[in-house]
């Protein structure tokens, strides 16, 4: 796959844009759902096997988009209350979903040719009277009670938009006033940028501060050492990157440190060499991070030092850390220990 990191808020985009969209899915599947919930009741519940394949078809996506959503949701405000993997169990559903809706057009095609067929047809008219929509009487009339189409479907709308202003003022930096509901707000946070997982939660706080901390650059049999002084005496580059996080927020910043192409450089290494980074953490499922190749030829792609114009908090990634354009902040390694050339 290839990764491309130009313009360098494509990532930013993309991640605002899928966990935006996701929570605007809410509102609409609910309504879909109270819709069309007396049909999920009729009885008898199958009454032939193509019948049957259908509302199986059904219940798997149903559950599996309720599952997706919910999950996806909770997953913004980093609880997982659940024995399974988010990531790969997200991914997953999402396959689950489309089967699911094929499956079901497929056994509902002959149906839907059907009706196609009989709209088609000009051979014989026959006129009916319209028969009155749900929720108004033969007249015409909304039935006590019942809402209107309209007013359905302008409450929907109303309840989506709402959700969408409220939350993606986490991606979206003009909507970032009206963000009341999502977990992270731009602007909070050490340096004025938020914070996913802090140095206490790493457990990294003694090794991060310790004045013989030294980040180990290996290509092959060629390896340096660089302290934290000799890293500063490199040729220093700034640039505004965004940090943007798969749970949905992002803010863009400056960003001042090494570029990875001159460390590779000091241990006789192409700029174009995938890389391996290491964490101080002692463990964790992100404690060593593998970036391709088009990220390490990028000359914006820097060991950062400083954000914001100060020196990087601890729970920023003090001393060191990665920052590249457009990848995942959860790929942007902090506390780094070692970089190694694969």
């Amino acid at each position: 796959m290839f990764f491309p990191t130009s313009p360098v808020w494509i990532y930013q985009l993309t991640q605002g844009l899928h966990v935006t969209a996701g929570i605007a899915a809410i509102p609409l599947l609910l309504a879909k759902l109270w819709s069309v919930y007396p049909e999920l009741l009729t009885w008898p519940p199958v009454k032939s096997p193509v019948h049957g394949l259908e509302r199986a078809s059904i219940a798997l996506f149903i559950s599996s988009a309720l599952l997706q959503l919910t999950t996806g949701l909770i997953n913004t405000y980093k609880w997982y209350p659940w024995p399974f993997p988010f990531r790969e169990t997200h991914y997953w559903l999402a396959w689950v979903i489309w089967g699911s809706l094929l499956l079901h057009i497929a056994v509902k095609l002959p149906a839907i040719a059907a009706h196609w067929r009989r709209q088609r047809s000009k051979s014989i008219v026959v006129r009916r009277p319209a028969a009155p929509n749900p929720g108004t009487s033969g007249t015409g009339a909304v039935s006590p009670g019942r809402w209107s189409r309209r007013a359905f479907l302008s409450a929907v709308a109303a309840a989506t938009g709402a959700v969408v202003v409220t939350t993606a003022g986490q991606s979206l930096s003009w909507l970032a006033p009206a963000n009341l509901f999502a977990p992270r707000k731009m602007g909070a946070g050490p340096q004025g940028v938020p914070v996913n997982r802090t140095a206490t939660d790493a457990k990294v706080t003694e090794l991060a501060k310790s004045p013989t901390w030294a980040l180990m650059v290996r290509s092959g049999t060629s390896s340096r050492s660089f302290t934290l002084d000799e890293l500063r005496e490199l040729p220093q580059h700034t640039h505004e990157l965004p940090i943007a996080c798969v749970e949905g927020w992002s803010q863009t910043a400056a960003w001042r440190g090494v570029r990875v192409q001159d460390l590779l450089a000091a241990v006789g290494a192409p700029a174009g060499s995938e890389l391996r980074f290491t964490s101080l953490e002692p463990e964790g499922a992100y404690r060593t991070m593998n970036m391709p190749a088009e990220y390490t030829r990028d000359d914006k792609t820097l060991v950062a030092l400083e954000l914001n114009g100060s020196v990087l908090d601890l729970d920023h990634g003090y001393p060191a850390r990665i920052i590249a354009p457009g990848r995942p902040g959860v790929l942007q390694t902090k506390w780094l220990h070692s970089m190694e050339v694969l």
